[in-house]
This record gives C-alpha cells, sequence and structure tokens, in this order.
C-alpha cells in the first residue's frame, strides 16, 4: 500500500496499527497522523527498535493491509 493512502485514511487504520504494536497509546497514534517516520519513532522508544528495523516493521505491516 502506497503511505499516502495510509496517511489519508489514518483515522480507519490506527486501530490496525495499535492492535499490530499494542505498547502505542493513543497520544502516540494522534501524533503519528499516518506520517511514517513519526510512526517509526515511536516504535523505536517503545519497542527498542533499530532505525531499519522500525521501517522494516512498518513496510511489512503495511503489505499486509493493502
Amino acid at each position: 500500500m502506497n503511505w499516502d493512502v495510509i496517511e489519508g485514511n489514518w483515522k480507519q487504520l490506527k486501530g490496525k496499527v495499535q492492535q499490530q504494536w499494542g505498547k502505542l497509546t493513543d497520544d502516540d497514534l494522534k501524533l503519528v497522523e499516518g506520517k511514517q517516520s513519526e510512526l517509526a519513532g515511536r516504535l523505536q522508544e517503545r519497542y527498542g527498535y533499530t532505525k531499519e528495523q522500525a521501517h522494516s516493521e512498518i513496510e511489512s505491516w503495511a503489505k499486509k493491509h493493502g
């Protein structure tokens, strides 16, 4: 899925994001607002992922929900 589509449908998709990454809070998801780099940063904070790992996880998730 194109990330622009995810960003445009963020309100509908953020529940699926929270199912995937349960440590993300509602406040985290509000701050992300569909921005891929912001989501990666939050995953690094909450899960201790490296930058590359966070982006890899996001890419994998985006393919499943595309």
